[in-house]
């Protein structure tokens, strides 16, 4: 028997990567995200990767309906055991040229939303004292950079809350648990249907993976969920610390680099997603436009994962070197 999982912004991109991953161990899979034409494609794919589909529409923004989605999960699925956080949206633009109203709706989805979700899913889990709780996030949840402001403030936010909540369980020696996954650029349709203000299409900053790649550290965390936070990707871990030990100089790098870098040559698309679904009528699917820029493995992933294997091969290798020397003397 499979698990009951519930993933939000499940019609595209990470989150509908990940629903397939899940549902790929046979798991039955809640989707909740607004578009029809992306809902419905992600049941066809949750269908034939073997696991059983629940589409639920919902705007993440709105606590009720987050909470009205979960009864509708535990009554059709049964209780639920992992609960992964993804839905968001944002504005690609220079801060000043982000309306009030923008910035607060993209703090609502991407910030509120992962709270409405995790309050939903503590309100079932924490009674049953089981169950995980899963972030989705981004190395920009550490490192602010230009023309994402709104997206940089909520990411921030996540981890503050996150940081938080996670002191809380441990307090009441809790057997829910939750963690959070730091992405780097993936190939997902956001650079496509995020409301951009700039002159070409808005591009993540390369080295670009492959969503399924995200998904799959997802699932890991999901089976895994003790560890406070998982890095996804060397980008990532190079961007942390630098921003650890560096920010002030990565401040001028990126001053000088973030506007080109977001930017391709192409021109940008007139789908946005701030306010309504961009997928309402249009299945994007998992994947962004940038498939022959991405590669669909980490290595360094796959290091995290095998640290004691990693450990051990360093630690064997540091001893034949340590004999080769003596050997040589």
């Amino acid at each position: 028997m499979g698990q009951v999982v519930v993933v939000t912004g499940a019609s595209g991109g990470i989150g509908r990567a990940s629903a397939v991953a899940f549902a790929r161990r046979g798991d039955k899979v809640a989707l909740l995200a607004r578009g029809e034409a992306g809902l419905e494609g992600a049941v066809r794919d949750v269908t034939a990767a073997g696991g059983t589909a629940l589409p639920i529409e919902v705007d993440v923004a709105d606590y009720d309906k987050v909470e009205a989605a979960a009864d509708q999960v535990e009554k059709e699925l049964g209780p639920i055991d992992v609960w992964v956080n993804v839905a968001f949206s944002s504005v690609f633009a220079p801060f000043l040229e982000i309306e009030p109203s923008e910035f607060r709706r993209t703090t609502e989805v991407t910030y509120l939303g992962y709270v409405h979700g995790t309050r939903a899913a503590l309100r079932r889990m924490k009674p049953r004292d089981h169950g995980a709780i899963v972030q989705v996030g981004s190395a920009l949840a550490y490192r602010g950079i230009p023309l994402q402001s709104a997206y940089c403030g909520a990411k921030h936010a996540i981890q503050g809350f996150h940081d938080s909540l996670r002191c809380e369980l441990l307090h009441d020696k809790s057997d829910v648990h939750v963690t959070m996954v730091q992405m780097p650029a993936v190939n997902t349709p956001q650079f496509s249907w995020v409301l951009s203000r700039l002159p070409k299409h808005p591009q993540p900053v390369p080295p670009i993976f492959q969503p399924e790649v995200a998904a799959d550290a997802v699932v890991y965390a999901a089976d895994h969920p003790q560890r406070r936070e998982y890095w996804v990707g060397a980008p990532t871990v190079a961007t942390l610390i630098a921003n650890k030990f560096a920010a002030g100089l990565l401040d001028r790098y990126l001053a000088r680099t973030g506007y080109k870098g977001q930017q391709s040559d192409q021109p940008p698309e007139k789908a946005a997603n701030l306010w309504e679904p961009a997928d309402e009528e249009r299945d994007y699917g998992a994947h962004g436009v940038f498939d022959k820029r991405s590669t669909p493995r980490s290595l360094q992933t796959w290091a995290s994962r095998h640290r004691g294997l990693v450990g051990a091969f360093a630690a064997g290798a540091t001893a034949a070197a340590v004999s080769w020397g003596r050997n040589r003397r």
